[in-house]
């Protein structure tokens, strides 16, 4: 905690957002939740309080009443898209629930609110022809090549988050097995497997990789200045999408998409891609099968057409 902070919590009033937040951010790093969870959260309090002290309505927890919280809401939903306003919903409604378990509050002014709907938009999944091109893209025999592909390949074929391939480790690889193993949300872990271009691809940049001066390091890729960042990771998929001439700002949650929807086109089971994606609830199962859900029936249908059977 800075000395500014630190100051802060002497002059301030103890029950004033800005001061609850600290004891907030330590709460939820003790929950174990995510440092985007965190992040996420105390923005959209942070928001919310810079809302308050502009409309000159009061920044005390126990102050606070649902009004005040619909008129933040309401400006979210002027400026930004529904689900913006729904993740700044649910990162009020995490603070308050804290604020009524703690006794800072009595009652959540949010208690009775629902969160704003968000109109069903499934963002688009990567089409085989730009899957192709993207690897093609890749092709080569340099160490970038080798890397790149081993990533792409990785995306496509297990869908894990971004965080999950960044922060892999050379040892998480089994290449046998055909296994990585990740570190998902919470701390857990979990097993993903590949396929055996996947293998091939990774084993190529492994080979590579032995060689490189950085090889006895634990981060599993390597870029010019050492272990790669979550940002040198989005510039290796962009860089190849632009060179495959499609868009060179594919968002890498689109593989995650693809992936889901490739399964359930293909007849997988929810509840095994459950598992293999690391969700805990069915509504991320309804969610990511929501991509191309239109694509899928009209394919069972062709599988399954009762007038072809008489």
């Amino acid at each position: 905690m800075s000395q500014q902070e630190a100051t802060g919590r002497r002059t301030a009033s103890p029950g004033v957002i800005r001061v609850l937040a600290l004891s907030w951010e330590i709460s939820l790093e003790a929950a174990n939740k995510s440092p985007r969870t965190v992040r996420t959260y105390l923005e959209s309090l942070r928001l919310f309080d810079d809302h308050l002290e502009g409309r000159g309505m009061p920044q005390e927890a126990a102050k606070i009443r649902r009004e005040h919280v619909e008129d933040f809401i309401a400006e979210i939903l002027r400026r930004w898209k529904p689900a913006t306003a729904s993740n700044r919903f649910r990162g009020l409604q995490q603070f308050f629930r804290w604020c009524e378990e703690e006794g800072e509050v009595e009652t959540s002014p949010m208690a009775r609110m629902t969160p704003p709907k968000v109109p069903e938009d499934p963002p688009p999944v990567l089409t085989d022809e730009q899957l192709m091109k993207l690897l093609k893209a890749c092709e080569g025999t340099t160490f970038a090549d080798r890397r790149d592909a081993a990533v792409i390949r990785l995306f496509i074929d297990t869908g894990m988050r971004r965080a999950e391939l960044t922060g892999l480790e050379v040892h998480d690889i089994n290449l046998r097995l055909r296994v990585a193993v990740v570190t998902g949300k919470g701390g857990a872990r979990r097993a993903c497997p590949f396929g055996r271009r996947t293998a091939r691809a990774l084993d190529r940049y492994l080979r590579a990789r032995a060689k490189n001066r950085e090889a006895d390091c634990d981060a599993l890729w390597l870029g010019l200045g050492g272990p790669m960042t979550d940002s040198g990771i989005v510039q290796v998929v962009r860089r190849r999408a632009k060179l495959a001439g499609i868009d060179e700002r594919v968002n890498l949650h689109r593989f995650r998409h693809t992936q889901a929807h490739c399964w359930l086109l293909e007849g997988g089971q929810g509840e095994d891609l459950m598992v293999l994606a690391g969700w805990r609830s069915r509504s991320m199962l309804s969610r990511y099968g929501a991509s191309a859900a239109a694509t899928r029936a009209q394919e069972a249908h062709r599988r399954l057409a009762l007038g072809d059977q008489l």
